[in-house]
């Protein structure tokens, strides 16, 4: 890990689909990185920990999908049962963050740039693991 290491691992979760995100060094800028394919809970642990063997995170950054007015769903009891796994893969900080109309926003986006989505489901867990990320880091201020 480098000196001055503020990157972050965002991640947009989903029982079939992880849409997983990366900050720049400096803990600034959210890009998109890729989508995982998971066929269990034991599998997206182990394609998430070569990640973050690969990456070396300062920290991750959950998405968590509370509803309109707040209030936490079964959705949300999901992720913190994800974040209690991937806690014994990682033991850096995990954040949670509210990520209400991420995939909205990323299909707004798609849309935006003129691009369909189709069957491309994937495009929308990335960009939505984006949008989480730097939601994260705009509350930070870049500031360590």
């Amino acid at each position: 890990m480098t000196l001055y290491n503020r990157t972050f691992l965002g991640i947009d979760y989903g029982e079939r689909r992880i849409g997983l995100a990366k900050s720049d060094p400096t803990g600034m800028i959210a890009s998109a990185l890729k989508t995982l394919d998971v066929k269990s809970n034991a599998d997206a642990l182990s394609q998430l920990e070569r990640e973050l063997k690969e990456i070396e995170p300062n920290g991750i950054v959950v998405g968590y999908p509370l509803s309109e007015s707040g209030e936490i769903g079964k959705m949300c009891l999901a992720i913190d049962r994800f974040v209690d796994r991937l806690s014994t893969i990682y033991s850096g900080p995990i954040h949670k963050v509210d990520e209400r109309y991420s995939s909205l926003e990323a299909e707004s986006i798609i849309h935006a740039h003129g691009k369909r989505i189709g069957q491309d489901k994937k495009r929308i867990d990335r960009l939505a693991a984006v949008i989480i990320l730097q939601r994260f880091l705009d509350e930070q201020g870049g500031v360590g």
